[in-house]
């Protein structure tokens, strides 16, 4: 680690080492001399005067690159492609003159950018089936557990600890959907010149029409892709970085969204995030458990959201066929928008797989509001008894208000069930009124829908995915 320079959290804290290989040096240089590779053999196919020999070398220096050579004649010439073109001739001596042929700097710069986002987009789709698996799990296991809800963060009619998760198993859920949208319908920018145009293969294939349209499909099939943007300028447009980031946007707010709720939830003492027996929660305040998973998921997470804003500012301010105040703006944005979702997810799929309920916890904030809820309940069993409805419902309304006043003003238990006994409009014991008091009977079809909500909407999902689950987070702090 240096200590003498800044380096980026989103790599020494937060991503992963696959998801920083993907954007490493080393992969997209690869994949350069891929795409050489590549346009030699389709020009060849093609009837251009290239050979076997020449292919095979450039296959067989495709992955020792020699970086220092690159560097050095970088300094030179102050061009990066141009600079590994020299380097890869170096190597291969029969090829040299054949390699980028007709090509711009775009051919390898914005093809590779598709090609490392579509294979970072695969490993944040690996990890957002996995967090997807164990929500549903955790759901699965608590889909009967009653707990107060909230709305406004106020006590509101029960549900139950599984419903709750299935509400962040859905946006995730939508996310992922979003997700294999995008991933099916990018495409590779191909090779079509510094406007667009092609005139450089109009040149070289002597006016050929009809070779040149097969072009761009030969080099995407080559790549791994089913076909090419079907227009562009020097570069493939920009609104496609615009659409990649937005998915790690969503995934990013549907995250924070959980880690809010689980944040909120530790505050309640009912569901705590998983803390390690030698973790510190404060250095002042031994004794505190802080919730700083989740915390650190919604502080990445609104890293990520503001960022889905720089490509799609860039793709609106592109002029024409091309600009280069895209390219250092890209070098930042997409790069760190995957490491902070990279981290994110590996967070999230730590915190959900080591999620801990405290029922009884659960029970006691369910009993201290209970009362209040169940009286629909309790009014419909006065009637039963003899009641007027009208008359009851006037005075559990102030009955109510007098329990809550109780509650708020003295600080004392919740007594309204007492105070209902005691009034004798109702004409209930207590003993029957607490026999109403059991929270499974308040949280609808909680349960129901838990159940075919997993069986249904998550299960096929988990299915089609299969092979990719079965993965652990590491967290390095």
């Amino acid at each position: 680690m240096s200590t003498d320079r800044y380096v980026s959290p989103l790599s020494e804290r937060y991503a992963s080492k696959e998801m920083q290989y993907i954007f490493s040096p080393d992969m997209k240089f690869r994949t350069w001399r891929r795409l050489w590779i590549a346009l030699a053999e389709t020009e060849k196919e093609l009837g251009l005067n290239i050979t076997q020999e020449q292919i095979d070398e450039l296959k067989a220096h495709k992955d020792d690159i020699n970086y220092d050579v690159a560097k050095e004649r970088e300094r030179q010439v102050r061009h990066d492609v141009m600079s590994h073109v020299y380097a890869y001739g170096v190597q291969c001596p029969k090829a040299k003159g054949i390699i980028h042929l007709g090509a711009t700097s775009c051919y390898v710069g914005d093809n590779t950018d598709i090609i490392v986002m579509a294979e970072a987009l695969k490993l944040v789709q690996k990890k957002l089936v996995n967090v997807i698996a164990e929500l549903s799990k955790f759901a699965d296991k608590y889909k009967e557990q009653p707990t107060l809800a909230f709305t406004h963060f106020q006590p509101a009619q029960p549900t139950t600890v599984g419903k709750r998760a299935t509400l962040w198993t859905q946006e995730f859920l939508m996310d992922l959907e979003d997700l294999e949208h995008v991933m099916g319908t990018l495409k590779l920018l191909g090779s079509k010149g510094t406007t667009g145009t092609q005139a450089s293969f109009l040149e070289l294939f002597e006016g050929d029409q009809e070779t040149i349209d097969k072009i761009d499909p030969m080099i995407a099939e080559k790549m791994g892709f089913k076909n090419c943007y079907p227009v562009s300028g020097q570069t493939y447009s920009r609104k496609v970085d615009t659409r990649v980031l937005n998915i790690l946007a969503g995934i990013a707010a549907s995250a924070h969204k959980m880690s809010n709720d689980i944040r909120l939830l530790q505050h309640l003492k009912e569901v705590e995030e998983p803390f390690e027996k030698s973790q510190i929660g404060s250095s002042a305040m031994a004794y505190k458990r802080n919730p700083m998973r989740s915390e650190r998921i919604a502080s990445l997470s609104r890293y990520v959201m503001v960022d889905a804003l720089n490509p799609a500012i860039t793709s609106a301010t592109q002029w024409f066929e091309r600009t280069l105040d895209d390219s250092a703006n890209k070098r930042l944005s997409i790069p760190e928008g995957f490491l902070a979702i990279d981290g994110i997810l590996d967070l999230c799929l730590n915190v959900v797989d080591g999620l801990v309920v405290y029922p009884k916890v659960i029970e006691k904030h369910m009993m201290a509001e209970l009362p209040f809820m169940a009286t629909e309940n309790i009014m419909m069993d006065a009637v039963k008894a003899g009641g007027d409805r009208q008359e009851l419902h006037e005075r559990i309304r102030e009955l109510s208000m007098e329990a809550g006043r109780t509650v708020k003003v003295e600080g004392k238990d919740n007594d309204l069930l007492e105070r209902i006994a005691a009034d004798p409009a109702f004409n209930l014991t207590i003993d029957e009124l607490r026999k109403s008091m059991e929270p499974s009977r308040y949280v609808g079809r909680a349960k129901e829908q838990t159940v075919t909500f997993i069986e249904k909407t998550v299960q096929p999902v988990l299915d089609a995915h299969k092979d990719m689950l079965g993965m652990t987070a590491e967290i390095n702090v």
